[in-house]
């Protein structure tokens, strides 16, 4: 779990940082695509843990996490170039002041000023590759994981397994729920707005919320953050 965690942080911190130089977009779409895949990975990753737990370290050895792991990065980065080079090969129209707060891909595209049918093919594969399947895949893993978790006869058992999976299925639907609103909503939805609003959920805000969400789960940090939170109410109350 801590190693995917520790991929899924390093691509937070590239992420963040990748959106501010629009000559970085295939840096950015390549990190977005890969945390699709990364996230579907820490599902299944719950799945064998809850599922399986006395099979855990047999089915997810070292050399299968890392494989998943390197396979999640590969696979984004080729989207991303795959993406990038169809469409910086075009050509594009006078006014090349793109509309949109970070160089997004979509954005992009509206200045082109030829057949972009390509790109709006390879774009809706990528989306049913990258969002749709994984997508999929999470639900599936969830629907075990929940057939499971309601087998167990403990209060506390269960209270356990909710927690190990509450972290990654609140970021799951954050991040999913945006890109997906992003990349899949009818064109009648488009407005400037409602573009940079998403644009800024999944590329910023799930970033930056995914560390916190993530350490609410340790039992010394909620203790700090109860002790902070008790130490300001008492100074507010004075």
């Amino acid at each position: 779990m801590y190693f995917f965690l520790g991929n899924l942080s390093f691509l937070d911190i590239c992420y963040t940082s990748s959106s501010i130089p629009p000559m970085l977009m295939v840096v950015s779409l390549g990190l977005g695509s890969t945390e699709c895949i990364l996230l579907a990975v820490m599902a299944y990753d719950r799945y064998v843990a809850i599922c399986n737990p006395l099979r855990y370290p047999i089915i997810m050895n070292r050399v299968l996490y890392v494989h998943m792991a390197a396979w999640s990065w590969i696979i984004g980065c080729l989207n991303s170039l795959v993406q990038t080079v169809l469409t910086m090969v075009l050509p594009f129209c006078g006014n090349n002041v793109i509309d949109h707060i970070t160089c997004e891909i979509l954005a992009l595209l509206k200045l082109i000023c030829s057949d972009i049918s390509i790109n709006v093919l390879i774009m809706t594969v990528a989306n049913i590759v990258l969002l749709v399947i994984p997508l999929l895949l999470i639900l599936i893993s969830y629907v075990f994981i929940l057939s499971s978790i309601l087998r167990i006869n403990s209060a506390e058992g269960r209270k356990k397994a909710f927690s190990t999976c509450s972290a990654h299925l609140t970021v799951v639907i954050l991040f999913y729920g945006s890109a997906l609103f992003m990349y899949m909503k009818p064109k009648s939805k488009d407005t400037r707005a409602s573009d940079e609003i998403i644009g800024l959920s999944y590329g910023v805000v799930t970033p930056m919320l995914n560390p916190i969400i993530y350490s609410l789960r340790n039992k010394e940090v909620k203790e700090a953050v109860k002790k902070v939170l008790s130490r300001h109410l008492h100074l507010w109350k004075i």
